[in-house]
């Protein structure tokens, strides 16, 4: 009835159909099919994701076409990747966070033997609770970051319990990273500057952080509940 009643309003104010305005969680329409676009979550399972360096996934849920993480997580265990890599792409998800949660959105990770977590390769689109969080952390571990390294500028995250919509386009050294619409980072990989800003910062113990060409994507389980939906990836 409510899908009715929504078709309907359309309908009435624009004189149109809204046959395309109202799509089911985790499925593609016509037009994402022909661009490209496919789901790296099924809203059913877990099926395409791993833990990172190996191992069945244990703790993360599926509930109603939701990703759940455990809400649990730790710096070095929980954290999942796709089964495929990715080089040049645009990756879109949505996702809402629990009161004084922290999350991460990763790419181009690896898993040689000598990285034992997660962020030790991949950059990070950082997902937190921005407005219960310490207010001594730096913009850079805001949401949207790029985490420890870019700062967000113009972000707004929405209330918690609302879902929030991120876009990440990597092409080459260029990486933008979109919060609700809105481009709220953009850099250069590998340049002159970047790597100054690396080897000054967080990341200047970790040789491997964001050298990479290609990669998995990673979703993280840090700490605090985590829910993800809508999850889906085009090649560039």
């Amino acid at each position: 009835m409510k899908l009715i009643n929504i078709l309907l309003s359309c309908v009435i104010l624009t004189g149109i159909s809204c046959q395309n305005k109202v799509q089911k969680d985790n499925t593609l329409t016509k037009s994402e099919e022909k661009d490209g676009w496919q789901l790296l979550f099924d809203g059913q399972s877990t099926n395409g994701w791993r833990f990172f360096k190996g191992g069945k996934i244990e703790g993360w849920k599926v509930v109603d076409g939701v990703l759940y993480n455990s809400g649990k997580g730790s710096d070095h265990g929980g954290d999942i990747i796709t089964d495929e890599t990715f080089k040049d792409f645009e990756l879109s998800l949505e996702w809402k966070i629990d009161s004084l949660s922290n999350s991460g959105i990763f790419y181009h990770v690896q898993e040689l033997d000598s990285i034992h977590a997660i962020y030790e390769s991949g950059p990070e689109y950082q997902l937190r609770d921005d407005v219960n969080a310490r207010s001594t952390s730096l913009r850079s571990q805001y949401s949207g970051a790029n985490y420890s390294m870019d700062e967000p500028i113009g972000a707004k995250v929405r209330q918690l319990g609302q879902w929030n919509e991120t876009r990440i386009k990597v092409k080459g050294p260029h990486v933008e990273h979109w919060l609700n619409g809105v481009k709220v980072v953009e850099y250069e990989l590998w340049t002159e500057d970047w790597l100054q800003h690396k080897n000054n910062g967080k990341w200047r113990n970790y040789p491997y952080y964001g050298m990479a060409k290609d990669g998995y994507i990673g979703l993280q389980d840090h700490g605090g509940l985590t829910q993800f939906r809508n999850i889906k990836i085009r090649k560039l």
